[in-house]
């Protein structure tokens, strides 16, 4: 749909509008159904999609994890690109004696073998344990991996063995003679852990398994985390018994001890580990490990404490010798990327926000820049590949407005530049092994997720795959109120916004205000994509208690620049609240929002920014809801806080003065606080000293402890429990 431009009339206000969808959920009539709290946290709205998708190397076809329940097994389907027809099924459940459901699979290299799993027990965030098994599918025999719950296995790339974390320890199984073999011995609980990631690294740096095979399978290189120095964290756990047990791990707080890393190499001829001398190096983290194209040469990501430099070294593992390829230095921070890509000359591709904007690079086998392969005020949000056969860099970025996601090819050298998707809205692509297709899957505010097929040459589309055309004529029937998406002019900066108004907007009426945000550095909430659960909660309350919802992006989020981003350096908390004050303050002299009625909520970061709204500026909010909220960032872990805002003992200032407990003298507003108790994340200790802050300043406030709930607070009617905690406090306060 076309960008129009307008202004909402009003002598106090002018907003740019940048997209408004009001025909998919125009009032029709009998629209009257009222959305539940159950039907939301039910299932009801649940949207459709393909699980577990894997393109084979012949380009041609592709795996698909399917679920029969009728049946009740699990199946590894085998599509065509071409026709979406299913040739043939991999892998199924029913044949496989005291198996039933398959929760995850992959493929060897070779795609003769299937690792999967039949269970799967929850630790952290991004990781689990689970047993697995390997199917053969030629003679379609399987066998368990290991007896014990295992961590991360992983083929090697002949898929001759499989190499794996149990209890801080790493095997490698041979399938051949199925013999196991401990390769290293030294792990223990909150001491050493060898291969799998500590806390901090899985929850700030995005990654579990800590090991890579080398290309001919005969190395493994893995990383070492000595945890003795990291101060523990007790976390009580309630559970059913007499007694309540403790959940002791190792959490570094700001300021505090992290892990010692260090980089070893295992050799499976010789049966023996080496440890790679980084000293020359920024080595206090060591974010990612990736093999080159040479069998003998690894690369490493490394960076300091301030994590305002990545030095990327190449290891050469035969003689263990090691060089500086790239150093990426920024005056603030340096975020790590996947997109380190290599090509078969051991050239590479790289992204960076050098030229203050994030864009793809080409660099030789020494580190020296080919090319800049995109550029432009507008950032690269994927990098998805480089075809060896056309030469054509398959990239998604924001060129389309700061909103919207497109896929192109390019040419390394910046020319012949090709867009492949052609809806506004959110688009994401997933490509054949050989590019020759991409599965597209696109959304916008108005159009639940479609997966169609596209030529990757052009662009054209082939096929629809799957879409959620029944979700959309159901949701005709309920109350739904169109996003209008908007830009709003505050603190000298253009900020994305969109605004839910009730279907029965009566420009002459007033109606409460409510600001929904997250605000973190480098995120976005304002999308044009298919809603969420808080969406669809935000339009029960638009048409239910008739109030207005807001969402803003504030100086700090992302994809827009890297100045724009980066600008809250060291003063987490300050620009963001500046912001969305103005922002309710600006959008309070509309002639229909009733100023007198304005509240914030938001979650993790959004919790903290939402209580220090209210505390802050007490003329502008009447309520707020902050559900499990940072309140201090000395109680926050030391990877993404320092980041931002260097240690405690550095920057003391940016600490304190910017933290809720620090205001808490300012309320005079209605404040409902949240939290798991079993949250590992952002830890209840974060709600307890801001009540007991609260307290001792004898403001009076309502607040909520869901019992060994971690930081997504949910399980069983949990999230039915709390969105109805929350609907209620809103309708009574606001």
């Amino acid at each position: 749909m076309a960008c129009q431009k307008f202004n909402i009339l009003n002598k106090f206000i002018s907003l740019s509008l940048l997209l408004l969808f009001l025909a998919a959920f125009s009032p029709i009539t009998g629209q009257q159904n009222d959305i539940t709290l159950e039907e939301i946290w039910g299932g009801a709205f649940r949207t459709q999609g393909m699980e577990a998708l894997r393109s084979l190397n012949n380009g041609k076809e592709y795996a698909v994890l399917n679920y029969d329940r009728s049946k009740k097994a699990s199946t590894v389907d085998v599509y065509r690109y071409k026709d979406g027809e299913m040739v043939r099924t991999i892998l199924n459940s029913s044949n496989l004696p005291g198996i039933n459901h398959i929760i995850s699979y992959e493929l060897n290299k070779d795609e003769s073998k299937i690792l999967f799993s039949t269970g799967l027990q929850q630790v952290y965030r991004r990781s689990s344990l689970g047993i697995y098994y390997v199917y053969d599918i030629k003679t379609e025999e399987f066998s368990l991996v290991s007896t014990n719950k295992i961590q991360e296995p992983t083929f090697s790339n002949d898929g001759s063995k499989i190499a794996y974390g149990y209890q801080n320890n790493l095997y490698v199984k041979d399938l051949n003679s199925g013999k196991t073999e401990q390769i290293t011995s030294d792990g223990e609980k909150n001491i050493i852990i060898n291969g799998i990631t500590d806390w901090v690294y899985e929850e700030e740096f995005a990654f579990v398994r800590a090991f890579e095979w080398s290309l001919n399978g005969d190395k493994i290189a893995y990383i070492k985390f000595d945890e003795t120095e990291v101060p523990e964290f007790n976390m009580d756990v309630y559970g059913n018994e007499l007694y309540p047990s403790a959940d002791t791990f190792k959490y570094p707080k700001a300021g505090e001890n992290n892990s010692v890393v260090s980089l070893w190499i295992y050799d499976l001829n010789k049966g023996r580990a080496s440890k790679v001398n980084l000293s020359e190096y920024n080595n206090y983290y060591i974010p990612r490990l990736l093999w080159t194209k040479d069998n003998d040469v690894l690369s490493v990501q490394l960076t300091n404490r301030h994590q305002n430099v990545i030095d990327l070294v190449f290891v050469n593992v035969a003689n263990n010798t090691s060089k500086l390829i790239l150093a990426e230095k920024d005056d603030a921070y340096v975020e790590v990327t996947d997109n380190l890509t290599f090509l078969n000359n051991n050239s590479f591709f790289w992204t960076s926000e050098k030229d203050g904007w994030n864009h793809i690079y080409q660099y030789d086998k020494e580190g020296k820049q080919i090319s800049q392969v995109t550029n432009g005020p507008w950032e690269v949000t994927n990098f998805y590949g480089f075809d060896q056969n056309t030469g054509r860099v398959y990239y998604q970025s924001t060129e389309n407005g700061s909103i919207n996601r497109d896929v192109f090819s390019i040419l390394p050298s910046g020319r012949n530049k090709v867009r492949l998707t052609d809806n506004t809205g959110t688009n994401s692509a997933d490509f054949s092994s050989d590019f020759t297709y991409f599965i597209n899957v696109f959304s916008n505010a108005t159009t639940p997720y479609t997966y169609t097929l596209h030529q990757s040459k052009t662009g054209k589309l082939i096929r629809e795959i799957k879409n959620n055309n029944d979700l959309k004529k159901r949701l005709a029937s309920y109350k739904i109120s169109p996003k209008e998406y908007a830009t709003i002019n505050v603190n000298g900066a253009e900020l994305n916004m969109y605004m839910i108004k009730p279907l029965n907007f009566d420009e002459s009426k007033q109606y409460p205000l409510f600001m929904y945000q997250y605000s973190g550095p480098g995120s976005q909430s304002v999308a044009n994509s298919w809603m969420g659960s808080n969406d669809y909660w935000h339009e029960m309350l638009v048409n239910q208690q008739e109030i207005i919802v807001v969402c803003v992006d504030g100086r700090g989020t992302g994809f827009k620049g890297r100045d724009f981003k980066k600008m809250t350096q060291k003063e987490l908390g300050k620009y963001e609240v500046e912001d969305q004050v103005a922002v309710a303050k600006k959008l309070g002299q509309l002639p229909y929002i009733d100023a007198s009625r304005t509240g914030i909520w938001g979650w993790s970061y959004g919790g903290f920014m939402s209580s220090n709204a209210l505390f802050q500026a007490p003329e502008t909010f009447e309520m707020a809801i902050a559900v499990a909220p940072v309140t201090s960032w000395r109680f926050y872990d030391t990877i993404y806080t320092e980041r931002y805002m260097q240690t405690p003992q550095e920057n003391p200032s940016g600490y304190d003065d910017n933290s809720p407990n620090s205001h808490v003298n300012g309320l005079q507003g209605e404040f409902l606080l949240i939290h798991g108790s079993a949250d590992d994340n952002v830890h209840v200790q974060n709600t307890m000293r801001l009540v007991e802050a609260l307290v001792q300043a004898n403001k009076q406030f309502d607040w909520r402890i869901y019992p060994d709930k971690n930081h997504g607070i949910y399980g069983g009617k949990t999230r039915l429990h709390l969105y109805t905690l929350m609907t209620e406090f809103i309708k009574n306060n606001l």
